[in-house]
């Protein structure tokens, strides 16, 4: 990867901190002015006003949090397909070139994006789970996908940022824990057999975390003075495929992308999996 056009991206020892402890923040990567924008697609996308509908979602049952759901955490799937700036942030081709600096892989593929947006106060009920991504993705034959999130502003211990058990994607076993668990302590369990650390991901304003698919991640409550706004961009290797007989539960994005001829779900389909990295045009 040599002559790109970026001066911070990963070095040797950042990609050696990552495939040590699952994880990596970077330096600022991402300008005011992409992120301002992210911030008018989430207004945008909250109040239904959107650019395009999903392809293969016609009555909008992807969509997730609507303005019904009240004030809770808002989880939102394939948002940048529906929504130009949004779509903005999520290929900037910075975020991709690290995220193939990390996984040591030469082409990196949207994979699925979430905007997500977690309300002050409402104690545990806006906690995130602790769980692996790999967990959700167990169609797909890559083991290196990886996650880029990227919070829209500051994030403080005070905002509920993401933690992450670090050296959890090397273990051997990990339990089916979810998302949509929201009791943090059901960590606690793998204390008696890890060396249970935990890290959080603090954050300027332009700064992104990368973790690895199998490490274990979640958040606590915000306590902050306004809701932490961000979008988790899931990302996969371009070698990435689903895997024959579908080995665990199937994937929403199976029946949005187009066919194989093998009649498999293509997940290099470009118009719901568009390569990120190289950009076209790029040697």
């Amino acid at each position: 990867m040599a002559n790109l056009p970026f001066t911070s991206l990963p070095t040797d020892d950042d990609v050696a901190f990552y495939r040590e402890n699952g994880y990596w923040i970077s330096p600022p990567i991402l300008g005011d002015e992409v992120l301002d924008a992210a911030e008018r697609g989430m207004r945008r996308h909250h109040a239904g006003d959107v650019d395009h509908g999903v392809p293969g979602d016609p009555d909008g049952s992807l969509w997730g949090w609507r303005a019904a759901d009240g004030d809770v955490l808002r989880k939102n799937d394939f948002a940048s397909l529906r929504v130009e700036e949004l779509a903005l942030l999520v290929h900037q081709p910075v975020i991709a070139a690290c995220a193939a600096r990390l996984a040591g892989v030469p082409e990196i593929r949207l994979w699925h994006d979430q905007l997500l947006h977690k309300p002050v106060g409402q104690g545990r009920r806006s906690n995130v789970g602790w769980h692996a991504d790999r967990h959700y993705w167990r169609v797909c034959s890559s083991r290196e996908m990886l996650t880029a999130w990227v919070p829209f502003h500051d994030i403080t211990e005070a905002h509920g940022p993401v933690m992450f058990v670090q050296g959890s994607h090397r273990w051997s076993e990990q339990a089916d824990l979810s998302f949509f668990d929201q009791d943090l302590a059901a960590i606690e369990r793998f204390a008696a057999r890890h060396d249970l650390r935990v890290a959080s991901a603090t954050l300027e304003r332009g700064q992104v975390s990368f973790h690895h698919c199998r490490t274990l991640h979640g958040s606590g409550p915000n306590r902050g003075s306004g809701p932490r706004r961000s979008i988790a961009v899931h990302l996969q290797p371009g070698d990435n495929r689903h895997v024959p007989g579908g080995v665990g539960a199937a994937h929403d994005i199976d029946r949005l992308v187009a066919l194989r001829p093998d009649g498999s779900p293509d997940y290099a389909d470009p118009a719901l999996c568009p390569r990120l990295w190289p950009p076209a045009g790029h040697p």
